[in-house]
């Protein structure tokens, strides 16, 4: 195998894994009752129509026929990615719902 051969394999990979976060995090606002788009949206708001989003819509199941995603399992893998925005917003959400439980 070339460097180029294994430069692609890493981007690929990289790739794969990006979309890998981005249904982790489509999951965890269904089964949160949060509308995905509406909450990428608002952590970024120049980013409209992301497509990768909408394919791992496409991905989620209902919040019955998934797992738990625990809060912080997400903020960790939105971190790997460099996605503090996102997680930034992520957190006033859990946030708004633990304080509405008090």
């Amino acid at each position: 195998m070339d460097r180029n051969d294994i430069e692609q394999r890493v981007i690929e990979s990289y790739q794969q894994d990006e979309k890998m976060m981005i249904l982790v995090f489509a999951q965890w606002c269904i089964n949160h009752d949060v509308d995905p788009e509406v909450l990428y949206e608002r952590a970024y708001p120049d980013q409209k129509d992301n497509q990768a989003l909408k394919e791992a819509m496409d991905l989620t199941v209902t919040k019955q026929e998934s797992e738990e995603i625990a809060d912080q399992t997400l903020l960790n893998i939105l971190q790997v990615f460099e996605n503090g925005d996102l997680a930034f917003v992520i957190q006033e959400i859990m946030a708004d719902k633990t304080s509405k439980k008090r």
